[in-house]
């Protein structure tokens, strides 16, 4: 157990992400990146937690990647992690291999562990089958889902603005993945939000680069309306639909991030039958 672990789990970070700067970040090169420092995230873990401390230690790099605090290129290793966090290098290992098998950490021979660039062609992927499980969601959600739920989103919609209001993105991206796991939940099948979690790993790499200028949060908000509004309804087709187009933004910012940030993201491939039609 680490030794200085707060005695509060924080789930979510309230620091702005390092998107922020794209001025500043175009700036950093390869050799910055690997003098980088590892970002202090001992407030990430808790004694308290239910979960394991290697699941926590994977989590809480895992949105330091996503948020751009570890950028692509920087060098992790089991040392630094497991001093950083006072625990040992077993949890850390756990955290390391299941960040490989996520998609966002390599091992490359004689060069170590190093954060993976986006690859946008798993970015597509991700979408693919993200909107392949979030529209039977929605669609099965809309067909039984209750008042007392509909007021559960209807909240997280409007604490969606407010944080959108002071441009608060960390907030407003952990309120984007409640409300989505909420619709999940309102069909008591947590396990589809639970699937896609590693899927969705680089489109949410991009997410964090795309806001709030590429992908305004005034459209998110307007989109997750439209959702609300469907399953309000009781439309299953306008469910569907309204969630197949907000799971679609993605592509819409897909390029443009790309081509602001070159040195963030890997050499595109394109597929044999493409996925993003």
């Amino acid at each position: 157990m680490p030794k200085n672990a707060s005695r509060n789990s924080v789930s979510v970070t309230t620091v702005e992400p390092a998107v922020a700067a794209p001025r500043a970040r175009r700036r950093v090169g390869l050799a910055a990146v690997s003098r980088a420092a590892l970002p202090d995230l001992t407030a990430q873990i808790s004694i308290e937690s239910h979960e394991s401390i290697g699941r926590q230690i994977f989590r809480a790099l895992r949105e330091a990647i996503f948020a751009g605090q570890i950028m692509p290129g920087m060098p992790l290793s089991e040392k630094e992690v497991s001093d950083m966090f006072q625990v040992s290098r077993q949890p850390v290992r756990e955290a390391f291999i299941k960040l490989v098998e996520t998609g966002v950490l390599q091992v490359l021979p004689q060069r170590g562990t190093l954060v993976k660039k986006i690859s946008p062609r798993k970015v597509r992927e991700g979408r693919f089958i993200r909107e392949a499980i979030e529209t039977a969601v929605a669609r099965k959600a809309a067909e039984s889902i209750t008042d007392a739920q509909l007021q559960v989103l209807a909240d997280n919609l409007r604490d969606q603005k407010l944080a959108a209001k002071v441009n608060d993105t960390a907030a407003f991206l952990a309120l984007d993945e409640a409300f989505h796991f909420s619709i999940a939940q309102s069909i008591d099948c947590t396990a589809a939000w639970e699937t896609i979690q590693d899927i969705k790993a680089q489109m949410d790499r991009v997410r964090y680069l795309s806001l709030p200028d590429v992908s305004p949060l005034s459209l998110l908000i307007k989109q997750h309306a439209e959702i609300l509004s469907a399953l309000r309804s009781h439309d299953p087709g306008a469910a569907e639909e309204a969630m197949r187009q907000h799971l679609r933004e993605v592509l819409v910012s897909l390029g443009p991030i790309a081509a602001r940030y070159p040195d963030w993201f890997e050499a595109d491939e394109p597929e044999r039958v493409p996925l993003s039609n």
